[in-house]
């Protein structure tokens, strides 16, 4: 038996033929360090496999379909039994194990981590440890959620088409749990749902799932026991499959972003999951902005992102600026490049996930953000009196007779929350923002920033965006607006012939 070992976080691959002139250092989206197990060849492939990849799909071959039903995992086998090693390698449905750098191009994951894995007889080995973590969505806001491996959301999951996985499971929750393998095509008893699939586990047991990933496509993971309570306390992930043969144009850099939305009252502790309506706190990989990081590219590199959306209740249109972008996959898998279209925002559904591509060759600072304009909010709430417009007088110095430093606020909009800097409940933060290079950004909750830049030692956060001279947005001078003819101060004017 043979074992090999990633590293907790992935150190960079040293294939630079696959990773390209930058390595990143101290990023959680490093590939993991792994040694080949000798060379993926077709020929061995199929020898060892027994299988045929057309199109990017795993279809098994007339012999080894002959088989199935003897083949752990396969469908129609008896669950719960491991073959010995000679039946393994006689009657297996999968391949080698797909190597970062080499077979795949490893997925970069802003704030989050990858779940590390080991090689044991031709079987990629993880293990997802279910417990409460205290987690931290911005600076100043935290709360005792649910999630894997001590992290919330839980680390990234990747792995290749074709390959093997067997992933333990061990419930240190004081309630029952399952994971389910959303999206993946795999056999009924290893879906994942408590009761009807399989037994739950109960607090302090350990659960066995393995099966083998017969598709290539962006999917997810989470709880199936008390769906309301788990997943609204954080019990979610990404799992990444990767085509055993890519398909399409290579990409340079692999973004995973999961989508969810909290109920975090102001002071309080935990996420409330009973919430039906009213999400207050929206997040990009468990992080509200500002204390999302931003996604760094170098210009001219092709940039895939791939969106995953686990929110109770609410769909999140995702809107990038400064580019049009292609969707490329969807939950199914690639979509044919006939059916591809330019867009500029991709809407992704509770319970789906949408993949876009682009080339980043504009250089910039560029936003990124759901476009449901209040999913851009931090512990926002309507139950408040809408002041927009309201004149308050001399209300101010009577009322801080009473009320020392008390100062109406609301009547001209919510940029004013963040920017005056006003002290805020304990574990809480402001409504809006942080301040950014120009000005304040008055943006919070679903809110994060693309960093394209022309040169790059590393993908570590470069800065802000230097503007050369003559594209950067300024005040209009006087002479500027004598010399085109614009009074500021004449009534403003419409083309009366223009069509209604």
């Amino acid at each position: 038996m043979s074992t090999r070992t990633t590293d907790a976080e992935g150190a960079p691959s040293r294939d630079d033929d696959a990773t390209g002139p930058l390595e990143r250092r101290g990023d959680s989206g490093n590939a993991p360090a792994i040694a080949a197990e000798g060379t993926l060849t077709r020929r061995s492939m199929l020898a060892t496999a027994g299988a045929t990849l057309t199109g990017g799909a795993l279809l098994l071959s007339g012999s080894a379909a002959r088989a199935q039903s003897s083949v752990p995992g396969a469908r129609g086998a008896r669950e719960g039994s491991a073959p010995d090693s000679r039946q393994r390698s006689a009657r297996q449905d999968w391949l080698r194990p797909g190597v970062p750098g080499r077979d795949y191009r490893p997925v970069v994951v802003p704030n989050g981590s990858k779940l590390p894995w080991k090689v044991v007889g031709n079987v990629k080995v993880f293990h997802l440890v279910a417990e409460e973590v205290e987690h931290e969505f911005a600076p100043g806001l935290k709360a005792r959620c649910w999630g894997y491996n001590g992290r919330v959301h839980g680390p990234t999951i990747e792995a290749v088409e074709g390959d093997r996985v067997r992933i333990y499971v061990t419930n240190r929750l004081p309630a029952a749990t399952t994971v389910h393998w959303h999206g993946l095509l795999l056999p009924s008893g290893m879906d994942g749902v408590g009761g009807l699939s399989q037994k739950s586990i109960a607090p302090g047991e350990t659960f066995r799932y393995e099966f083998t990933l017969r598709q290539a496509s962006t999917n997810m993971y989470h709880s199936h026991h008390d769906e309301m309570t788990q997943i609204g306390l954080g019990m979610t992930g990404m799992f990444i499959i990767h085509p055993r043969r890519p398909v399409g144009p290579r990409v340079d850099r692999d973004f995973v972003i999961l989508l969810h939305e909290w109920r975090i009252d102001v002071g309080t502790e935990r996420p409330n999951p009973n919430e039906m309506t009213d999400f207050n706190v929206l997040t990009m990989n468990a992080k509200a902005f500002p204390g999302t990081e931003p996604l760094v590219a170098r210009q001219g590199e092709r940039v895939r992102i791939r969106l995953g959306n686990l929110s109770p209740q609410n769909h999140h249109p995702i809107h990038l600026h400064g580019f049009h972008f292609r969707i490329t996959e969807t939950d199914g898998g690639r979509v044919p490049e006939s059916a591809q279209q330019p867009e500029g925002t991709v809407l992704v559904p509770v319970g789906s996930t949408r993949a876009i591509e682009f080339v980043a060759d504009v250089p910039g600072d560029w936003a990124m953000h759901c476009h449901m304009t209040h999913h851009m909010m931090n512990q926002m709430g309507h139950d408040f009196p809408n002041l927009i417009g309201v004149k308050p007088g001399g209300l101010d110095a009577r009322v801080r007779t009473l009320l020392p430093g008390y100062m109406t606020m609301g009547q001209t909009g919510m940029a004013e929350m963040g920017e005056m800097g006003m002290p805020v409940p304990p574990n809480s933060i402001p409504m809006l923002g942080a301040q950014g290079k120009h000005d304040y950004i008055t943006a919070g909750g679903m809110f994060t920033v693309l960093k394209v830049r022309e040169r790059l030692e590393s993908y570590a956060d470069p800065g802000w965006y230097d503007n050369p001279p003559g594209t950067l947005a300024v005040a209009a001078t006087s002479d500027e607006l004598r010399r085109d003819g614009i009074d500021v101060n004449a009534p403003a004017r419409v083309d009366p012939g223009a069509p209604a």
